[in-house]
């Protein structure tokens, strides 16, 4: 998994409540074995003018020209609520998303971002309408900055705004860690405590 360290990049808002994992991903885009070509379906339901077609609505936010190359997404409350899809963290990393910042998430999604390298920010409302007021002038170049290790967003006018995150997570996201290499980090506990175990209860082996 890439490391995640800092980031600076084009923030599209999307600042309605309740954006669910079917909404990112609809069931009918998760036809694919791997990961792979699942950025194409995402969001697929408002980019698209039919269903499972592949011409572009001119109205939704991420078809805009302006909003070209979008790494990072400003979002309302309970941002990916719903089933438990891991493939809606899967294709908005394909997509090139970095960075959801939302006054609020489904608990599920969010873990799933931290084990897939997207960080999740959650700040309150009222901040996240004052970035996307920032940011919609002129996209492009209007971008925010976003610094993990010193856990602060950078809005276009300079003001910083710090978030929260558990040591774990961010250790987890610095480092490029995926729960597997969490644990592998360990070895050396858990063969001292299988050693301790054998020799405690050798009637057991």
């Amino acid at each position: 998994m890439d490391k995640f360290i800092q980031h600076q990049g084009v923030a599209a808002p999307m600042l309605q409540s309740n954006i669910d994992t079917d909404a990112i991903i609809p069931s009918r885009e998760m036809k694919r074995v791997s990961k792979d070509g699942l950025g194409e379906g995402l969001f697929a339901g408002w980019r698209y003018t039919l269903p499972g077609g592949r011409e572009l609505t001119t109205d939704f936010i991420l078809n805009k020209a302006e909003y070209a190359n979008t790494t990072i997404l400003l979002a309302g409350d309970n941002f990916g609520c719903g089933s438990s899809r891991e493939h809606a963290v899967w294709a908005l990393k394909e997509y090139g998303v970095k960075v959801v910042i939302a006054s609020g998430f489904g608990t599920i999604f969010y873990n799933n971002c931290i084990r897939n390298g997207i960080l999740p920010v959650q700040l309150s409302y009222e901040t996240i309408v004052g970035l996307a007021e920032q940011v919609q002038a002129q996209p492009q170049e209007n971008q925010l900055a976003v610094n993990l290790q010193e856990t602060w967003i950078e809005a276009p006018s300079g003001e910083r705004f710090t978030f929260d995150i558990e040591p774990e997570r961010k250790t987890m996201l610095i480092e490029g860690l995926d729960v597997i290499d969490v644990t592998l980090k360990l070895t050396d506990k858990i063969k001292h405590f299988q050693q301790n175990y054998q020799l405690t209860y050798p009637w057991l082996n």
